[in-house]
């Protein structure tokens, strides 16, 4: 892979929308190539006999059966609430 250049850096701060200083430039432009420099030694490592995984560990979903239950009623819903009209919680309107 080709070396990350400080030019790089600063025109993907730009398509990003970041503000980035000069020192910040070089800095992450050394961070970016010790990154890159380490992709490339796994790169270099003999994976022929290795089956392909998403995961280290050998996840599985649980999940609880879906059961059907007895729900609260919308009174006891609403008993708690500190304002309350027709049956739904009131809130401070956020749009003018």
């Amino acid at each position: 892979m080709s070396e990350i250049t400080k030019e790089q850096v600063k025109h993907v701060a730009e398509l990003a929308r970041l503000a980035i200083t000069e020192e910040e430039a070089v800095m992450f432009t050394e961070h970016l190539r010790s990154i890159i420099t380490y992709a490339e030694q796994l790169g270099e490592l003999d994976t022929t006999n290795v089956e392909p995984t998403t995961h280290v560990l050998d996840l599985k979903n649980v999940m609880r059966k879906d059961e059907p239950k007895q729900w609260i009623t919308q009174e006891e819903a609403l008993k708690n609430a500190p304002d309350q009209k027709d049956g739904q919680f009131r809130v401070p309107s956020i749009l003018e």
